[in-house]
């Protein structure tokens, strides 16, 4: 053989004409290694022919050349052809004869012909081990020869194929060395050669509609479809009157795939058909359900049915669509594990799991079904992971009545209704899932319901985020909230959520909305960036809302009103286009250790009838002042630093009130605190120093209680008090002020010279009537004095104001100012802050 192989022949493909060198005439019988390979009866048979060739020198010279003729010269094609005729075993007992043999009778064309003859399939079924089958494609396969391959895998089996059990067992010779295949017309007698043992349980049904056949399995059978092109579409096994296949104890290891399985009673409705199913698995066995397409018609019960105790199948590669009932059912503290199916279109449920039922759950495409994806009820439990659950027509994922899943890395999106709702005393866990794009929230929970959310991005919601009301509560924790039409979070009715290490921004309305008497623990969140309030809460709610980062957001920070109330404490709250807190509207919050800084319109703005205990906060660096108090405000402040900021201290008009007490207000650039418009306050205690302006400054009617308060170091002095003002004073220390004011007047300066237009000095101002000055203008004394000496003056009032003379809005140019800075008319009061419209949105 070795020189068969390197002579000329060699390279020729093994389709061509060719010849094959003689090899020198052999003298003894094939030693042991030539025959490697072949079949017991193949080398008996060899060596029988070998010792008849030594007796008859004749016989001897008549069959050598012959062999070799058939063996060496016979072309590859014509080999093939006569290959071509024989079944399976012969084909193995001709490949023992000799290498060449070899080669050629494991063509894979022959393979595939005598396959795709006995199995139908028109590409390999692998099956390497119990309970295994897959296709592969031929040209992708590592081994040289699927075909065979496969046969081997596949040999010893049953084939239920009607009409063709006559014609097999009507031609023996035929079909010899095929004894241990069997064939049946029905599925219920190749079950009945199981039970028989004539084969080791695996059965092949072929091509066809099996209507009505009484499936019962309680043996470790293997079924599987056999037919060409897409298996499953041209197996159909179906019942009209009974479950279709049900499994039963003893049916441990038993193993169903690729066929269609249906159950289409003729009276879709009727209610015994409850207990009817296409496939029913029951206490204590375990099958394999793979690569089957599964149907009912039925409008009552399910399409698959796993019940009782042990019940704890493989459902894997399957379709179970277009049901008009449910889905996959799964009860009585059955188990089971469910991968990689395709679910959708059904007219109930996707899944149901109740009862204790336990289910391990994987990698399933549950979506377009016309009612919610997965119902987990009744103590209903299981763990469902990296499922895609979407388009479905209410809740992509439903948790109810104590039942208690575990849901993991699932993408549940594009909801008619919501992404998951958790009700009546639900719970479950939800970890590391995406839920988006949802047409209400992305998860409800509500009636005394106590769900784990963590981890999740929750996005791009039609509606809100996270919605928790109705007695709800839940851990909301470490989750990513962002881009949703409402709330990011919202809580109301009586609802008590733990809320903590989330972040909430990007909010097409606001970050977390607590309304209608909510509660809750709201910790360690990062809320920015949210087009309304970072937080809102009103109506009766009381939250705690603690060490959250609160910021860059396109309105308020936290915004209390109607009602509203809670703990705000411990707080980073900064950079927002309108006030750090609002409080509005007989909210009465505690607000307590908070830092309050970077606000364009104020750091706590407490307005129409607003209360609130405001303690131990820093507040600094906004534009506006530090806290406003108006409109009949009525808050305490106690031990707060309001400081450095870009306009006052705290300012109190429009009939406010409120009780300052022991805080310190330095380094702002206006007024510490600034008293005006029938305003009644009192300032107990309070440390104002160091600012760029005034100490306190009081005017247009206000009055004010000042007691045991210390005034020092501020630049224009410590105390002012404008025309018509009456103060109650006790025990205060006015000291050591720069009254830059002052010192100006006894220059002679104009005021606008330690001013600007930024800063309102308080002094005497006048008019001019003879320079036509408005009401709108005022000019400090030593511009009376000097730049309209002789001219018609009236005095006016001690009061805040800037010099328009020095600022340059009059005819005639100052003589004491520098160069005119053509600013606007005098404003009395700092500017007002901008009050939330978030109320616009609700």
């Amino acid at each position: 053989m070795v020189a068969e192989e390197s002579g000329p022949g060699a390279q020729n493909s093994p389709y061509q004409l060719r010849r094959k060198t003689l090899l020198p005439k052999r003298t003894a019988c094939p030693t042991k290694s030539s025959m490697e390979g072949a079949s017991t009866s193949a080398t008996e048979n060899f060596g029988h022919r070998a010792k008849r060739a030594r007796v008859s020198g004749k016989s001897q010279d008549l069959s050598a050349p012959a062999e070799q003729y058939l063996q060496e010269k016979l072309p590859d094609e014509v080999v093939l052809k006569i290959f071509s005729y024989l079944l399976e075993q012969d084909l193995c007992r001709a490949a023992c004869v000799c290498k060449r043999f070899s080669e050629l009778a494991n063509d894979p064309i022959l393979w595939k012909r005598l396959y795709m003859e006995v199995f139908e399939y028109t590409r390999p079924m692998m099956h390497p081990e119990p309970g295994k089958f897959y296709q592969i494609n031929p040209e992708e396969y590592e081994h040289p020869n699927p075909w065979k391959e496969s046969f081997q895998q596949l040999y010893k089996g049953a084939h239920v194929k009607p009409g063709f059990a006559e014609h097999f067992y009507s031609n023996p010779a035929r079909y010899k060395g095929r004894e241990n295949m069997l064939y049946y017309d029905t599925i219920e007698d190749a079950l009945g050669g199981v039970q028989e043992a004539h084969f080791d349980g695996l059965i092949f049904v072929h091509s066809g509609i099996y209507t009505d056949e009484w499936i019962y399995i309680e043996s470790p059978i293997t079924m599987i479809g056999a037919a060409p092109g897409k298996v499953a579409d041209k197996v159909i096994i179906e019942n009209t009157r009974d479950s279709t296949f049900v499994f039963m104890e003893g049916s441990e290891d038993a193993y169903v795939g690729y066929m269609t399985i249906r159950f289409n009673p003729d009276d879709k409705s009727a209610q015994h058909h409850n207990a009817h199913h296409c496939l029913e698995i029951t206490v204590n066995c375990s099958p394999i359900i793979d690569h089957c397409i599964i149907r009912s018609t039925c409008t009552v019960g399910s399409a698959v049915c796993v019940s009782g105790q042990g019940a704890c199948p493989t459902i894997k590669h399957c379709n179970i669509s277009d049901c008009e009932n449910v889905g996959l059912y799964i009860t009585d503290h059955a188990q089971g594990i469910y991968e990689d199916n395709e679910i959708s279109n059904n007219a109930l449920a996707g899944i149901w799991v109740k009862n204790h039922g336990n289910p391990i759950i994987r990698r399933n495409h549950i979506h377009h079904g016309r009612d919610v994806g997965v119902f987990t009820f009744d103590h209903g439990m299981g763990y469902f992971e990296s499922c895609n659950i979407h388009r479905n027509r209410i809740a992509g994922f439903e948790v109810k009545a104590y039942a208690n899943p575990t849901v993991v890395r699932c993408e549940i999106h594009h909801g008619q209704t919501g992404g998951i709702y958790v009700h009546e005393k639900g719970r479950g866990q939800f970890i590391e899932n995406k839920i988006y794009a949802n047409n209400f929230a992305g998860v409800w929970i509500t009636s005394n319901s106590d769900p784990t959310i963590r981890g999740n991005a929750i996005f791009n919601g039609n509606q809100g985020g996270v919605y928790i009301f109705g007695d709800g509560r839940g851990l909301i924790e470490g989750n990513d909230i962002y881009g949703n039409a409402l709330a990011g979070i919202q809580i109301r009715t009586n609802s008590c959520p733990i809320v903590r290490h989330n972040k909430i921004h990007d909010g097409q309305h606001g970050g977390i909305y607590v309304h209608e008497k909510g509660q809750g623990v709201i910790e360690e969140n990062e809320v920015y960036s949210n087009t309304l309030a970072g937080v809102w809460v009103t109506t009766g709610s009381t939250p705690v809302l603690r060490r959250n980062r609160i910021h860059s957001g396109k309105q308020v920070g936290v915004y209390f009103y109607d009602n509203g109330h809670g703990v705000l404490e411990d707080n980073d709250i900064y950079n927002h286009m309108y006030s750090g807190v609002q409080i509005r509207t007989g909210s009465n919050p505690k607000i307590r250790r908070n830092k309050i800084w970077g606000g364009q319109n104020g750091g706590i703005l407490v307005y129409n009838s607003g209360l609130g205990f405001i303690e131990d906060n820093e507040i600094f660096d906004n534009a506006m002042a530090g806290v406003w108090i108006k409109t009949d405000s009525n808050p305490t402040l106690r031990r707060n630093k309001i400081h450095d900021g870009r306009d006052g201290g705290i300012c109190i008009f429009n009939g406010g009130r409120g009780l300052l007490e022991e805080n310190d207000i330095f380094r702002n650039a206006q007024a510490g605190v600034l008293i005006s418009t029938n305003s009644h306050p009192v300032l107990r205690k309070n440390r104002i120093f160091d600012g760029f302006a005034a100490g306190i400054e009081i005017t247009n009617h206000a009055t004010a209680t000042l007691e045991g308060n210390q005034i020092f170091n501020n630049r224009f002095g410590g105390l002012f008090l404008a025309s018509g003002v009456n103060v109650t004073m006790k025990d205060n220390k006015i000291m050591n002020n720069q009254d830059a004011i002052e010192k100006a007047v006894s220059r002679g300066q104009c005021l606008y010279k330690i001013s600007s237009y930024t800063s309102y000095p308080m002094h005497d101002f006048y008019r001019c009537h003879t320079c036509n000055t408005t009401d709108r203008n005022a000019i400090c004394v030593n511009c009376i004095k000097k730049c309209h000496q002789g001219h018609d003056v009236e005095f006016i009032r001690h009061d805040r104001f800037f010099c328009d003379c020095g600022a340059g809005t009059l005819s005639n140019p100052c003589t004491l100012a520098g160069e005119p800075t053509h600013d606007t008319d005098t404003l009395y009061d700092s500017a007002p802050p901008i009050e939330s419209n978030t109320l616009q949105h609700n």
